[in-house]
Parts: structure tokens; C-alpha cells; sequence
């Protein structure tokens, strides 16, 4: 078994470094990479920030029908409760806003102001 390549991600100093996860969340469940992944590049150096699981037509199909049937109960629910969960997420986003940027920035190249 081959060593995994030396990451950057621990150079971004998050705050929070459980945002960065190495894992797909698939069917109320974080994943690891079965026999295929791929890595995030830094473009400025070229270090990887992370190493992510290749998911493929099976994994898709198992989210949409994990999808499907969770939506039956997000439908139940009120307008009052939908707004809850996704003020809850707002929140939750503004709350960890630099280290979200600071992930951002890494993974694509821009600039942190954007």
C-alpha cells in the first residue's frame, strides 16, 4: 500500500480543521474512497489539500434514492420547520465563514477577498 501524498491542508490554520474532510457524504453517511480517489491541488503550488473519494454510478444512484426517500419526510414538514433547518445552516455558514473562505481560496486560486 502506497503512502498518501504530503498535504497541505494542515498549512491553511483553520479555526475548525473538521471542515475539511477527506470524505464524500453519501446516503446520511461520510464515505472514504473505496479503490478510486483523486487529489485537491493547490494551483498556486501545487501541494494537495486533500485526497477524495472517486464515486461513480453506483454511489450516485444510492444518493438519489437515499434522496428520494428523505424528501417524503422534508415534505412533511411545516414552512416554519424548512426555515429553521435552513436558517440553522445559514447560521452555521456565517459562523465558520473565514475558515470556509480560507478552504475556497486553497482549492481554486482566487484571491481571499473574493
Amino acid at each position: 500500500m502506497s503512502a498518501l501524498p504530503k498535504t497541505s491542508a494542515s498549512s491553511l490554520d483553520l479555526r475548525d480543521p473538521s471542515l475539511l474532510v477527506s470524505k464524500a457524504f453519501l446516503a446520511g453517511e461520510w464515505v472514504g474512497a473505496g479503490s478510486k480517489s483523486f487529489e485537491v491541488r493547490d494551483p498556486f503550488d501545487g501541494a494537495v489539500l486533500a485526497v477524495l473519494p472517486d464515486l461513480g454510478v453506483d454511489e450516485t444512484r444510492r444518493a438519489i434514492e437515499a434522496a428520494s426517500a428523505v424528501q417524503k419526510d422534508w415534505a412533511k414538514k411545516t414552512a416554519k420547520e424548512r426555515a429553521g433547518v435552513l436558517k440553522r445552516w445559514h447560521d452555521l455558514v456565517i459562523e465558520n465563514a473565514d475558515d470556509l473562505a480560507a478552504i475556497l481560496t486553497a482549492e481554486q486560486g482566487k484571491p481571499l477577498a473574493e
